[in-house]
């Protein structure tokens, strides 16, 4: 049997187990992969094939080598045995409780099977005991605080969720399944190191559960805990692995895996979506939108991620597009978040701020953890001078995820509206350290050191000369070094940043005050040196600009 063959058994099977278990995302997930695995020729037609994208100019762009014969992603892994359904006595008593907990009336469900013992109806009882915790907890926290406001309700169910679990852990009765849901209130709960444990377990016993992957990887803050878990060699830990990267902003190694995984699952949606994310975040503008065009044309209701869409869109100032996208969401399904913050962000490219805040905040009623949602809602109040609004705003969203270094940089831009220079600093530092490739963080900090209760010069220019080196888009590092230097009366330094920005402008064809500055300071510089050929170039350039400033030097020349 060859490995693709392999692979889609596995799924099948995982997919009926995950859904028999009320575990439907996981169930979603395990299927999308299931149809993105390269089809047989033999067996399949164009006809009677949904995903004909084997010409695709994502998939040339992003597959460095071509291995579509040998499936990389479970060429050599640990075999895992599918589980067997363990129930025949109880099968009735289960079926009743699963269409409760269908229906969300997860005490019904586990009242239903308070006298099962099979591990299948242990779990389903566990579980529906801890969504049922969960829905409380959230109701308390409306009841108390408001939709968004915060609270210090808690889950009731996890104390004796947490004894039931622990002792069919030590007396080794829990099935994967059920060491999931012991992670899950482990983690909830703060012991994270046995979290960490208890999901290691689950996923190598039963490694196409992607949610307890999911759950693993959120308890992965940094690469030494990632490199400290003893996973199986499955092709399901290389997912894992570039999602755990991405999570890590070690955007370059993500992209490797998923490049690595389309050697067998050539037409996943969710891979395609995943290297735009890790784009996304190398600030590959143009690839990340001709990636989600694609997905789009293959998936026209498609709503994940699409957020991320309309921030590219955003961030281009496509009004159509993004207007054409936000009437999709919106008659797709107008009550998802994502669909709230693609509208959101189409109100704030019109300079509709208030509007916009309307939708991010619907949008958090619907996911109070949404992240972007917070993060969005913080520059728009920002944009109306909201400084507390936006400062608060911020830090939620830190709250949710310390590592999103958006929010940490917006909290450097209020304190900065508020001439809190130190405050400012301190959180763009906590931006920069996690992603210092951005320029515009390292500029943002330095414009902070030059600031008149700073005055950190020196401080400033290394900010700078870091923006330099990280390609800065804006071109505002090179000019800003060169009058650094020239203030500090470094001619030579300020010389050399002059003729970089100047050569820079040259290659961008851009003109500006910028490229006369440079061309004033130059002239100066060289006349001052006795280099008087190369200033009568420079001055000479001058002549083409028309304007107060070039007029008169030239006149006092």
């Amino acid at each position: 049997m060859s490995s693709k063959e392999s692979c889609r058994n596995e799924l099948r099977s995982a997919i009926r187990q995950l859904s028999n278990r009320c575990l439907y995302s996981a169930a979603q997930w395990a299927a999308e992969q299931l149809v993105g695995i390269e089809q047989d020729p033999a067996k399949y037609t164009p006809t009677n094939t949904r995903f004909q994208r084997g010409s695709s100019s994502i998939r040339r762009r992003f597959r460095t080598n071509d291995i579509t014969s040998t499936p990389v992603a479970g060429v050599s892994y640990v075999s895992t045995p599918v589980m067997e359904e363990d129930e025949v006595e109880d099968s009735d008593f289960y079926l009743l409780a699963k269409s409760y907990f269908d229906c969300r009336e997860y005490r019904r469900a586990a009242h239903v099977l308070r006298d099962q013992t099979g591990r299948r109806s242990v779990f389903l009882r566990c579980y529906a005991l801890y969504l049922a915790g969960e829905k409380r907890k959230e109701e308390e926290m409306i009841e108390l605080e408001g939709p968004l406001g915060k609270s210090n309700a808690v889950n009731r169910e996890l104390i004796s969720l947490e004894r039931e679990l622990s002792t069919s852990w030590k007396n080794g009765t829990v099935d994967p399944f059920g060491l999931y849901l012991y992670g899950i209130v482990l983690k909830d709960k703060g012991n994270e190191n046995l979290a960490h444990t208890v999901l290691v377990e689950s996923v190598n016993s039963y490694p196409w559960n992607w949610n307890a992957w999911s759950e693993l990887k959120s308890l992965c803050t940094s690469i030494d805990i990632l490199n400290s878990l003893n996973l199986n060699n499955h092709w399901m830990k290389d997912y894992f692995l570039a999602s755990a990267y991405q999570e890590l902003r070690m955007h370059n190694e993500s992209l490797t895996k998923y490049e690595y995984l389309q050697g067998t699952f050539s037409f996943s949606n969710y891979i395609q979506a995943q290297i735009a994310k890790a784009q996304y975040s190398l600030r590959e503008f143009e690839q990340v939108e001709v990636i989600f065009e694609e997905l789009l044309r293959n998936d026209p209701y498609r709503v994940d991620d699409m957020d991320m869409y309309s921030n590219v869109l955003y961030a281009k100032e496509c009004f159509s597009a993004l207007s054409y996208l936000a009437h999709r969401v919106f008659m797709t399904d107008k009550y998802r978040p994502e669909s709230c913050c693609i509208i959101g962000n189409y109100y704030s490219l019109k300079g509709q701020h208030e509007k916009s805040v309307v939708y991010f905040r619907r949008a958090l009623k619907l996911d109070k953890n949404y992240l972007s949602a917070w993060t969005l809602m913080g520059h728009e109040y920002v944009e109306m001078k909201n400084t507390p609004a936006a400062i608060d705003a911020y830090r939620r969203a830190v709250d949710i995820n310390p590592r999103d270094y958006r929010a940490w940089y917006g909290l450097g831009q209020a304190y900065e509206m508020m001439h809190m220079p130190l405050y400012a600093l301190h959180y763009f530092r906590k931006s920069v350290f996690l992603q210092p490739n951005d320029s515009r963080l390292w500029i943002a900090m330095a414009q902070c050191y030059e600031t008149e209760q700073l005055h950190m010069l020196e401080e400033a220019i290394k900010c700078y000369r870091r923006a330099a080196n990280c390609n800065d888009s804006e071109a505002i590092a090179l000019n800003q070094l060169a009058k650094l230097h020239h203030a500090l009366g470094r001619d030579e330094e300020a010389a050399f940043y002059y003729k970089k920005d100047l050569e820079r402008m040259e290659a961008e064809e851009r003109e500006g005050p910028n490229m006369v500055e440079a061309l004033i300071f130059l002239a100066t510089h060289c006349r001052a040196h006795g280099r008087f050929e190369e200033a009568e170039v420079y001055c000479t350039r001058l002549l083409d600009y028309t304007g107060p400033v070039s007029f008169t030097y030239l006149k006092n020349l």
